[in-house]
């Protein structure tokens, strides 16, 4: 069955329809981690403590934050972590219409992806101590690998 094939009620083939919607959900979720990032990055340099992301010594943003671990030679993990979904959302929306758009989304959510899990073990293991910001960030690079890898999916199937 051909996936680009148009019904009379609609204009443009499925396909194209599902892989717009695919791209448009990373730049939405590119957003948001931008975001989370950019609160996480505030968490880090900020001088006092918050209460808004602590429930005890089990979930606390700022020891996440402001660990041993939340920078990599110099640079705050937190912005790292705005400039790749800034690549994201540059990927989704003024590069998609790039052959190999697909291919380099998959590639950067996946860096993405290995990077917070990576994160993640050391919150579990090392500082024992959870950040809701970073599994906030966990769970939207993990969506946004998902939909990168369906978009490469579809991509393949519809050069084929």
């Amino acid at each position: 069955m051909n996936s680009s094939i148009t019904s009379p009620a609609h204009a443009e083939p499925v396909s194209d329809k599902i892989s717009r919607s695919l791209f448009w959900a990373i730049a939405v979720l590119s957003v948001v981690g931008i975001i989370v990032s950019a609160i996480s990055l505030e968490r880090h340099y900020a001088k006092s403590t918050t209460s808004f992301c602590e429930f005890g010594q089990e979930f606390n943003c700022d020891i996440v934050n402001r660990s041993e671990y939340s920078s990599i030679m110099g640079i705050p993990v937190a912005g790292i972590g705005m400039l790749g979904y800034g690549l994201l959302l540059a990927l989704s929306t003024a590069y998609r219409q790039r052959a190999d758009t697909p291919t380099r989304l998959v590639l950067a959510a996946a860096v993405g992806l290995a990077f917070a899990i990576y994160l993640t073990y050391v919150e579990a293991y090392v500082l024992e101590t959870w950040c809701i910001l970073c599994l906030s960030s966990l769970a939207l690079i993990t969506m946004i690998t998902l939909f990168a890898v369906l978009l490469k999916f579809k991509a393949a199937r519809a050069s084929s």
